[in-house]
């Protein structure tokens, strides 16, 4: 198993403020703000904006002609979506629905693509992301391929609470259901369930209104 991860576009570019330049630069955009569980667009809609979150989460799930939901993601705070408007994309592929409260720029595509043809500082900041969320799906791939159930659970905890990206021995993460982690890793509930109350039992996880990430739920993900 590999123990690369992709590099954050935080660390690629730490000093690059996304808000601030989309609005030095005139680029137009509108705050949009959606409650835990709204949809904020929906499989087959028009694809006519790009979208950036700035508080709260984003699940993105695909749904089959069989009506079996897989999610494919868990966004946060820095995160673009949505950018299926720039390839050509005629309608949306998935469904994106707020996980807690959430704040998202929504910037038409228009605006999109002339930013990133003119302004070289934020089409590099935007290349950067889409780079790492390709590593990302890579790393799932490979996760999904070759790791037990109970290591893709831990390392899909790990990631929702961006371990790589905060200092600390504890990061909480928002409520999020063991249905959506049993798609999101390709297992069933029960063995979820399982799973965590063996983690909650070893001191990885606590429950305490929300969910509390020990970084020492890594060793779960490096053990051989």
């Amino acid at each position: 198993m590999s123990k690369a991860r992709p590099l954050k576009t935080s660390e690629i570019h730490p000093d690059f403020d996304v808000e601030a330049f989309l609005e030095s630069a005139g680029a137009p955009q509108r705050i949009a703000t959606y409650p835990k569980g709204k949809v904020v667009f929906s499989q087959g809609q028009p694809t006519d904006s790009i979208m950036y979150i700035q508080k709260g989460g984003v699940k993105l799930s695909v749904l089959s002609r069989a009506g079996k939901e897989a999610v494919v993601a868990m966004l946060g705070p820095g995160d673009f979506f949505g950018e299926g408007a720039l390839t050509g994309q005629s309608i949306r592929i998935g469904t994106a629905t707020a996980t807690t409260l959430t704040t998202v720029l929504v910037i038409q595509k228009e605006a999109m693509l002339r930013l990133l043809h003119d302004e070289p500082t934020f089409s590099n900041r935007f290349i950067s992301f889409m780079l790492a969320r390709n590593l990302r799906i890579e790393a799932d791939l490979v996760d999904q391929l070759f790791n037990s159930s109970e290591k893709r659970l831990a390392r899909t905890l790990l990631l929702l609470a961006r371990y790589s990206d905060q200092a600390g021995a504890k990061r909480e993460i928002p409520q999020i259901s063991q249905e959506t982690l049993a798609e999101m890793i390709g297992t069933t509930r029960s063995r979820v369930n399982f799973f965590m109350n063996k983690f909650r039992d070893l001191g990885f996880i606590e429950y305490n209104g929300g969910l509390t990430i020990n970084t020492s739920l890594l060793s779960i993900v490096l053990h051989d």
